[in-house]
């Protein structure tokens, strides 16, 4: 009896196990999948429409592809046109490139099937010509495209500007004759030219609403007026310096021309010395500012000391200005003076001469002053306490070093971050690092 009874208790042990061996996996799936497929398989070609849709949309391209051999029904919902509507090219070359690169066969699908459901379209491309050739030889093939957002990024130079002009104008020419609803354009560092333009004005004036296109060369002031005389919805504008003018700034306050919201500008100098920059006359400034009273006039300034002499030696309307190579401390002292509009200041580098005049002097006269950035610079934490206290509660953003203050006799780093956050109205402290 005894025997029988031990062999009873082992041939029950196995389906105890296997019991507790199935509740553990279906735990796995039972926040996402439910209850009621706990002591079944899953079949995951019985997911809802709405389920894998939205496990698509998470997954990188590369993953989303093979997910959709599943089975048939995944496969059908991996083409439909939600999935399509923004996409991203990757280019590279695998030597000379971080990038995953999108694969040829992809894109030849993506083109055969979906280019008529692109509408935020990117092409991220390394520095070698062969991915901006690439790049440009897609565009070419997108001839049933609605695109409405269009974005040529280069993760470092030369890339689009070692393809030939009349290669990389065909190419646009295919998007902007086709799309007819172009309404956000970004091609910095391109070959772009006025005929160019010329073709994207004739065929999306009517929706036009940004264009970035620093650093292209090619580019004239009369490129420049066709798009503001036939944009009028134009709220956007990325230009470089060298570009600016006089005449370029009356014509886009005149009455039939655009009413900007936002107009950057970047000044770059890539040879020290060689390049002279010319002056913007204050009266130019100020038509811009009577037409359209509420823009936004950035300007992102990569210049060496001795290019600044021809900025801010009279009042400018400039509202965000970011000096991303050293500048003076009397390019600074110009800033306070002369820019009263000024709501955003950021400074990577200064000398190693203390700042506190010039920042109490921004404080006096920019009233609008909301954002600061200090990087490697220096200020005493009496002056930068002057200047916080001066400011007050309308700096929402400051972002400063920790290496910029200089302990004095009246104010510790210890003390400091209580006491400007005092004067701030909530808690600050210095940063490690820069955030902006």
């Amino acid at each position: 009896m005894k025997k029988a009874r031990q062999k009873v208790v082992v041939e029950n042990e196995a389906p105890q196990a296997s019991q507790k061996n199935k509740k553990q996996k279906t735990c796995l799936y039972g926040s996402v999948f439910g209850e009621s497929d706990l002591h079944t398989s899953m079949d995951w070609g019985s997911l809802p429409h709405h389920v894998i849709l939205r496990i698509f949309q998470f997954l990188p391209l590369v993953d989303r592809a093979r997910a959709s051999s599943v089975c048939r029904r995944w496969n059908e919902i991996f083409h439909i046109p939600d999935l399509w509507r923004r996409f991203e090219f990757e280019l590279s070359q695998p030597a000379t490139s971080y990038l995953k690169s999108t694969h040829p066969d992809l894109i030849q699908q993506i083109i055969k099937r979906h280019a008529d459901h692109l509408q935020y379209v990117s092409f991220k491309v390394d520095s070698s010509t062969e991915s901006a050739e690439a790049a440009c030889d897609i565009l070419s093939q997108l001839v049933n495209c609605s695109i409405k957002t269009l974005g040529l990024i280069s993760t470092a130079k030369p890339s689009f500007m070692n393809v030939s002009k009349a290669h990389f104008a065909s190419a646009l020419t295919v998007v902007f004759v086709n799309s007819k609803s172009l309404s956000s354009i970004k091609v910095d560092d391109t070959p772009l030219d006025d005929p160019s333009l010329k073709v994207l004005v004739a065929n999306n004036s009517d929706t036009l609403k940004l264009l970035k296109m620093s650093s292209c060369p090619h580019v004239s002031p009369a490129g420049i007026l066709c798009v503001a005389d036939q944009c009028h919805g134009l709220k956007e504008l990325a230009l470089n310096y060298y570009i600016l003018s006089d005449e370029l700034l009356l014509a886009l306050s005149s009455e039939k021309h655009v009413d900007l919201e936002h107009l950057r500008i970047d000044v770059v100098s890539e040879n020290p010395g060689q390049v002279e920059f010319h002056t913007i006359k204050k009266q130019s400034w100020d038509a811009l500012v009577k037409h359209s009273p509420k823009v936004n006039i950035v300007m992102y300034f990569f210049l060496y000391e001795e290019e600044f002499d021809a900025f801010f030696r009279e009042e400018t309307p400039v509202t965000h200005v970011y000096f991303g190579r050293a500048v003076s401390k009397a390019m600074l002292g110009r800033i306070g003076m002369n820019c009263p509009r000024l709501i955003e200041l950021v400074v990577c580098a200064n000398g190693l001469q203390p700042l506190d005049d010039e920042l109490i002097r921004i404080a006096e006269r920019c009233k609008n002053l909301t954002a600061m950035g200090l990087g490697e610079c220096e200020v005493t934490c009496r002056g930068f306490i002057e200047f916080v206290k001066m400011c007050g509660g309308r700096l929402t953003q400051l972002s400063i070093m920790e290496e910029v203050l200089i302990p004095d006799n009246d104010y510790s780093l210890d003390r400091l971050h209580l006491e400007v956050s005092k004067h701030l109205g909530r808690m600050w402290f210095p940063d490690m690092m820069p955030t902006w």
